[in-house]
């Protein structure tokens, strides 16, 4: 963990409201000042990234200073997009006279359940692929549990429903011949420009494009699956708060990363009570923090922790996020110290 600006991506997740985007945006300006070129990018709809850079930060890459720039991936402009593209790809396939179909099936599955979250996976799927040539570290702020487990299934969704659209055009192309075969004119059988081919284009080109395009989406998944399983490559951060529902989370989500072989660099340790409060509420809280802290260090014991106090103000701004971010890497650093003891923030 403490080579971890070495790596190229970095996923920063835990359940909602632990501190996910406060700790990817520290991050993010702790490489950014070390002169790491870096992008961060949130993949929550209900994004929070440009309100901790006090900066606005939308669906385009936004610079948010020296070698550091953010973007806020939006679902909905994703899938747009994306459809925009299949029906492109769609109309180079069927006959003129299906256009007006195309236009209108596609349409409606823009509002199918999964259309923009896969829109979104196939977003992450590119930038993870540009960001050897483009930028020396890529942070997600985003839940590991939900996108990067699906991004890592992906591949093989994809491979049974590529392998089956091919297998479905061969059977097409047989039955094609075997109308050929009693003498019909199979191209006025082509209604859907899918059984046989039309007669601006052979059926075999058109065959070719088909599997080139379904070829290259599992190529791309499969190559988003390579980068997230190497460890020299792409680090998990998990962050927790010392509290019964986020130690919960944290386990699923440990569990599932295991069960896809990813293994998980470390966890950020939010949000503790400092060590001089005072008051009776306070004692009380600091007595069952005690317990979930135990709790972590027993279940999560394998893990590098680093630990972070509250702050006695909102975090907002570059100077708040430097703060952290030094508290972070300070503790990183520290390899002759002792790595469990708190930095006060």
């Amino acid at each position: 963990m403490d080579k971890l600006f070495d790596r190229r991506i970095v996923f920063v997740g835990g359940k909602g409201g632990v501190g996910k985007t406060t700790t990817a945006g520290a991050l993010a300006l702790m490489a950014a000042e070390s002169g790491r070129r870096t992008l961060i990018v949130s993949t929550d709809p209900a994004h929070s990234l440009g309100d901790i850079f006090d900066t606005r930060i939308g669906n385009e890459e936004t610079s948010l200073g020296p070698n550091l720039a953010g973007l806020e991936i939006d679902p909905e402009a994703e899938a747009e997009q994306h459809i925009a593209t299949v029906k492109m790809s769609m109309k180079s396939l069927v006959a003129p006279k299906m256009y007006r179909e195309v236009d209108r099936q596609l349409d409606l599955a823009r509002h199918a359940p999964g259309t923009m979250e896969a829109a979104l996976l196939e977003r992450m799927a590119d930038l993870m692929a540009e960001a050897r040539e483009r930028f020396d570290l890529l942070i997600f702020d985003t839940a590991p549990a939900g996108h990067t487990i699906r991004l890592l299934s992906l591949p093989e969704v994809l491979g049974a429903w590529s392998d089956g659209m091919l297998g479905h055009r061969d059977r097409s192309r047989k039955l094609g011949n075997l109308l050929k075969v009693f003498g019909r004119d199979h191209a006025r059988e082509d209604a859907f420009g899918m059984i046989g081919g039309s007669k601006e284009e052979p059926d075999d080109s058109r065959d070719g494009r088909i599997q080139s395009i379904l070829l290259n989406r599992r190529r791309k998944f499969h190559r988003a699956r390579e980068l997230l399983t190497d460890p020299t490559i792409t680090a998990f951060l998990l962050v927790i708060n010392p509290e019964r529902l986020p130690i919960l989370e944290s386990k699923k989500t440990l569990d599932l990363l295991k069960k896809f072989n990813i293994p998980v660099t470390g966890m950020i340790v939010n949000r503790l009570l400092p060590s001089d409060v005072d008051g009776e509420f306070l004692r009380e809280r600091r007595l069952q923090e005690d317990q979930y802290r135990a709790e972590i260090e027993q279940t999560f014991a394998r893990l590098q922790k680093v630990y972070l106090h509250l702050l006695p103000h909102d975090v907002h701004g570059v100077e708040t996020l430097r703060e952290i971010g030094l508290h972070i890497v300070g503790q990183l650093g520290d390899s002759s110290g002792d790595a469990s003891r708190p930095i006060e923030a």
